[in-house]
């Protein structure tokens, strides 16, 4: 079974907006969708459309220290199982726990979506005040800080997230383009390699690691 990433995309968000298993993902006539320990279980399985059914079911009703369960499967041997821990592990970051927080984490993201950034800005600075402990508040915030190009501003939010979110492939992927953009190349390697590392499923990201070892010899040739 091989899906396209909008179609595991339009998945994962219907897998969310109904808190069941969607029917492409198989389950027993008459049975329920799984709870959070059953898809922690299934996750472990030999069967892959057990740990598909697993990833999707954390993706529903998964907390945010289940993310670790869905990171380890960015590695599994199912390609699909792997694009559905991706975006599973996505949706738990985003879940802050609290509905208000939610709901403003909505708005900024819509916000930003819009290119309204000093209001997502602002958005995002109001859910860290509230919850400094949500790690996801900050990267949004280091997302529209480096849009707005304020590369600085968004290092520093990039620094937060990693103290409390140390697997965030997308910060450390986030902390390479902002070097980038600092002419930093040999940072941004490092960077990129570190969200490789966590995520290697990161294609654009090991594009950039090719193209920036290759720059890097380059720029060592002529200083030479």
């Amino acid at each position: 079974m091989k899906l396209s990433k909008p179609a595991i995309k339009r998945l994962i968000l219907l897998v969310l907006a109904i808190a069941c298993l969607v029917p492409a993902m198989p389950v027993a006539a008459g049975s329920e969708p799984p709870t959070r320990a059953q898809a922690l279980a299934a996750l472990k399985r030999s069967d892959p459309e057990e740990r598909r059914r697993g990833a999707l079911g954390l993706a529903a009703v998964g907390r945010m220290e289940d993310a670790p369960a869905l990171v380890a499967a960015l590695r599994d041997e199912d390609e699909l199982v792997r694009a559905i821990a991706e975006e599973g592990v996505w949706a738990l970051w985003s879940r802050s726990g609290d509905e208000r927080i939610d709901d403003l984490f909505r708005q900024g993201v819509a916000q930003m979506s819009g290119e309204r950034l000093p209001e997502a800005i602002a958005t995002f600075t109001r859910i860290i005040e509230l919850k400094p402990g949500f790690a996801e508040g900050w990267n949004k915030r280091a997302t529209a800080y480096y849009l707005a190009g304020e590369y600085r501003r968004s290092l520093k939010d990039c620094d937060e997230v990693v103290r409390r979110n140390p697997q965030h492939f997308g910060v450390l992927s986030g902390y390479g383009q902002i070097y980038l953009r600092l002419d930093q190349p040999e940072k941004a390697l490092e960077y990129f390699r570190r969200a490789l590392a966590v995520n290697p499923n990161l294609k654009g990201v090991q594009s950039a690691i090719e193209e920036l070892e290759s720059l890097i010899v380059r720029r060592r040739r002529r200083s030479i």
